[in-house]
């Protein structure tokens, strides 16, 4: 693989570089890993790259790795820039033939994110994005119950994502984590709602298989002087006529990542936690409340979805890396098997791809709309 972005200062770059090395299936050997030079060089010499990949823009390098020959050129780049230079590499890296895996969200607006689909769908290639949550066994034990009937009907369904860690004017106080994520420039029209209530909203279609048909969002500014929303709620309505609440806050003073989402059925419920990650916990309506452990030891249990993305046997944690590398491993086991001529098992085939980013962009879309509109409920964008 090359790099584009994640360079030595930079906070994803080196959990994708962790997430990957896991497995031992994917080696980088080239990179653009900064759009200040000294950085760049630093960084690749950092990673052993050959001088000769350690490239200083992501034209150059995927210019000069498409005239490589097959065996020695990248086959895959990953893109972990910031949101508003999502774009233009993934685009061109497919336009070159690479297959691409990109952070979220996908693009800076919805029109980019069609535009990648349609490049997707003209050249064959693989393209994967990095929404961590789905990687995890636990989550990919609750969609397979869901899928499988166990709680019935889906009627309602919970989802929460609240951090603290914005509750000060951070980008003013020289976080630079916090300075691009708050700038429309660079961020695009959503704040909180773009970083974390995506991964929220994913997480809901991602279990239960629905669809969110349309939605009433109320966003809010709660930081005096920030440029977007770092609140916001939000009612849902999904394809099958279920009923659903998500909130996301980047100001919920002493939250750090918890991720929690809720689904119940006609039958029961299912609870998954993402700083309590090995455990769902499952409640019946007519019997005791259950708890499911992931774990490689579990097979008799679990569903093959959940016991491929298992590492350890249980009571070993998994946690977020682990997650982030399943996503690495499934893309890599699919592209490898697709560079063979052969197709991946399904439970590899597993990971969000095009359809997921345009979905989470049209999410962006239709919050940024129903939050300025008057009426109660706003149609989900059109994709």
């Amino acid at each position: 693989m090359g790099m584009i972005g994640g360079g030595k200062d930079a906070f994803i770059g080196a959990i994708h570089r962790l997430a990957f090395n896991m497995d031992g299936l994917v080696e980088i050997v080239c990179g653009a890993l900064s759009i200040n030079p000294a950085v760049a060089k630093e960084s690749g010499e950092a990673l052993f790259l050959p001088a000769d990949r350690i490239y200083l823009n992501y034209e150059e390098m995927i210019e000069k790795e498409s005239q490589l020959p097959a065996d020695v050129r990248m086959d895959f780049v990953t893109i972990v820039t910031p949101n508003f230079a999502h774009f233009a590499p993934a685009k061109l890296a497919l336009q070159k033939g690479f297959h691409v895996v990109i952070e979220k969200p996908i693009t800076f607006n919805l029109a980019e994110a069609l535009e990648l689909k349609q490049l997707v769908q003209q050249t064959g290639l693989l393209l994967c994005l990095t929404h961590t949550y789905s990687g995890y066994p636990m989550v990919k034990q609750a969609k397979a119950m869901v899928a499988g009937g166990v709680l019935g009907n889906i009627r309602k369904v919970w989802v929460e994502y609240p951090q603290g860690w914005l509750s000060k004017l951070s980008e003013r106080e020289g976080n630079a984590q916090a300075a691009w994520r708050t700038d429309p420039s660079k961020s695009g029209k959503a704040g909180c709602i773009g970083d974390i209530g995506t991964h929220a909203a994913h997480l809901s279609e991602y279990i239960t298989g629905l669809k969110i048909t349309q939605l009433c969002a109320d966003l809010n500014i709660m930081v005096q002087g920030r440029m977007l929303d770092d609140d916001g709620n939000v009612l849902l309505k999904f394809d099958n006529g279920a009923a659903g609440v998500l909130m996301a806050s980047q100001v919920a003073a002493g939250e750090e990542n918890a991720l929690k989402i809720r689904v119940y059925g006609e039958k029961g419920g299912l609870e998954w936690a993402q700083m309590e990650p090995n455990t769902l916990i499952v409640k019946w309506l007519d019997a005791p409340m259950q708890i499911l452990r992931a774990g490689s030891n579990y097979g008799d249990r679990l569903s093959s979805y959940a016991t491929h993305n298992c590492r350890t046997p249980g009571g070993h944690p998994e946690g977020y890396l682990e997650a982030f590398a399943n996503i690495y491993r499934n893309f890599a086991l699919t592209l490898s098997a697709k560079l063979e001529g052969n197709i991946a098992p399904k439970e590899a085939a597993d990971f969000p791809g095009v359809e997921d980013g345009i979905r989470g962009m049209a999410f962006i879309d239709t919050v940024v709309a129903s939050g300025q509109s008057e009426l109660k409920w706003t149609a989900f964008a059109e994709v």
